[in-house]
């Protein structure tokens, strides 16, 4: 009787919250269903695994940022080593691997982008020091070195996030290269958003407090700065005055109603918290807006596409890839861009459906079997 091949999928958070997160978890589910022996190893488990999946928690101890990265760093390494796995798959920062799924894009691109939401000046620059100061942030340097150099398997989630890996790393782009750089979408399971009926269109305006005649923009973020809220706030005096923005996400958002006194359109602007019914708060909408400045994806664009919405992102989102050039903005500083796209939009009667680039699994599912023929024939040479 042969041996199913053992892997191991390595990742701090063993969770359904959270978009990394829930696309591991759903692998370690479609490799169990396939015949693997499947090892989780994690930091912390959250919630239960499917069956045929085994966690191993190694805890995440040390009181700072920095020491719990390093001790999980090691920690998980020592346990797949004492595997001796046939395969490894990183979904997060760790040492050795076969395959490295990236989520989160080189930081030194992030770094470059992202500070482009701070005003210019010192608010930029406290935040670039505050980011050098922290030493996870060096660690977190250290760590990709290796395993964009080292790892032989890299996996995209988009083809912005391959843009920006190669940006940073040239030789992941090199024809004949010992590595191999390829892009497989991460589309999350928008089979539970749909277009509303009236009924579930009233109900859910009613709810989010949409009054009648106002035309409803959306976005929802836990990082207002990076995904541009302050951005879409200073597009409200540039359009028509029953425009109305409506944000979700939990996150203190005393300054942003502070620009909107300053701007005249603090009535204009409505902070609904955490929300947990995403699909009643797009169905409450009228366009859905992420004007991100950096975004490996961006979940929320999809969902909402999904919803039936009109939507706009920025380029600097993966989700751009689904939207035609016109639902695109170049620069999410440039507000008139951002209202000018708005307006364009709105006027636009019909919204095509929305088609997935697929779930990525079976995609991710086919680069195991391709990983595990290459070990094969490693050994057998």
């Amino acid at each position: 009787m042969n041996t199913p091949p053992r892997i191991a999928l390595m990742l701090p958070r063993f969770s359904h919250y959270g978009g990394v997160e829930q696309f591991a978890f759903r692998s370690a589910e479609a490799l169990a269903k396939r015949g693997f022996a499947v090892d989780f190893i994690c930091a912390r488990q959250e919630t239960d695994p499917p069956p045929g999946v085994r966690v191993i928690a190694v805890g995440r101890y040390g009181g700072l940022k920095v020491l719990k990265m390093l001790w999980f760093l090691v920690r998980a390494e020592q346990v797949r080593k004492q595997g001796e796995y046939d395969l490894a798959i990183s979904f997060g920062k760790t040492w050795n691997q076969d395959i490295t799924r990236v989520g989160g894009g080189p930081l030194r691109v992030f770094w470059r982008l992202s500070g482009q939401a701070w005003e210019e000046g010192l608010p930029r620059l406290l935040k670039q020091t505050s980011r050098l100061l922290q030493p996870a942030n060096w660690l977190t340097l250290l760590i990709e070195q290796r395993m964009f150099h080292k790892t032989k398997h890299v996996v995209a989630i988009s083809d912005t996030v391959r843009g920006w890996l190669v940006e940073e790393f040239p030789h992941l782009d090199e024809a004949g290269g010992e590595q191999h750089l390829q892009t497989i979408y991460n589309c999350p399971d928008v089979s539970r958003f749909a277009p509303p009926t009236a009924e579930q269109r009233a109900s859910a305006r009613k709810a989010f407090g949409v009054t009648e005649g106002t035309y409803a923009l959306g976005v929802a973020t836990t990082n207002f700065a990076l995904k541009g809220v302050g951005q879409l706030i200073s597009t409200l005096p540039l359009l028509e005055e029953d425009v109305h923005l409506h944000v979700a996400g939990g996150r203190n958002h005393g300054r942003y109603d502070a620009l909107a006194a300053r701007l005249g359109v603090a009535k204009r602007v409505h902070f609904h918290g955490k929300v947990r019914d995403m699909g009643a708060f797009y169905h409450a909408l009228d366009m859905f807006v992420l004007p991100s400045f950096y975004d490996t994806l961006g979940n929320v664009v999809l969902e909402a596409l999904g919803s039936g919405l009109k939507t706009l992102c920025s380029n600097r989102a993966g989700a751009a890839a689904f939207l035609p050039p016109e639902q695109v903005v170049q620069d999410p500083a440039d507000v008139r861009e951002i209202a000018d796209k708005v307006g364009q939009l709105r006027r636009k009667t019909e919204v095509p459906p929305f088609v997935p680039k697929g779930t990525g699994i079976a995609e991710l599912m086919q680069l195991v079997e391709t990983c595990l023929t290459e070990k094969r024939a490693g050994g057998n040479a």
